[in-house]
């Protein structure tokens, strides 16, 4: 399985909060930081600004912030929500398969499984647990905007 890109962006985005976490950030600064493009992490924010996971503010001085604390941020729920299409084989979606050894293969039950416990592995961890190396985080992402501009 691989994460779509808007799952990595809204983590990327929620990571660098957590380690600004006393500054309001940017799409600009964030898109620097992390050498992305700032047209996709529009996106990413108005999801997140949506679900309540930053505030943002528009106008001069505007920008964003965690809208929540990092230990409230549930890795599983946020990448649950950002993972539209969980299909990992045609199969799982019974509607459009049109697979055709399905009604006896065990293949569906078994990568059914590995994903919950895929989503069960990420619930146990927050947005806290993932900046833990704050200092070190910060400071990569401050190198990566000096080596950009």
């Amino acid at each position: 399985m691989r994460l779509t890109t808007f799952s990595d962006y809204s983590l990327r985005v929620l990571i660098y909060l957590g380690v600004h976490d006393d500054e309001i950030a940017t799409v600009g600064q964030i898109a620097e930081a992390y050498g992305i493009s700032a047209n996709h992490l529009m996106k990413v924010v108005h999801y997140l600004a949506q679900g309540g996971y930053i505030e943002t503010a528009r106008g001069k001085g505007g920008g964003m912030r965690l809208g929540l604390a990092p230990d409230k941020i549930n890795v599983g729920e946020l990448v649950r929500g950002t993972e539209d299409n969980r299909n990992l084989v045609e199969c799982f979606d019974r509607d459009t398969s049109d697979c055709r050894i399905e009604s006896a293969c065990v293949l569906r039950g078994m990568l059914g499984q590995a994903l919950e416990a895929f989503f069960r592995s990420l619930d146990a961890y927050t947005l806290a647990d993932l900046i833990v190396p704050k200092a070190r985080l910060a400071n990569m992402l401050v190198l990566a905007q000096k080596r950009a501009g």
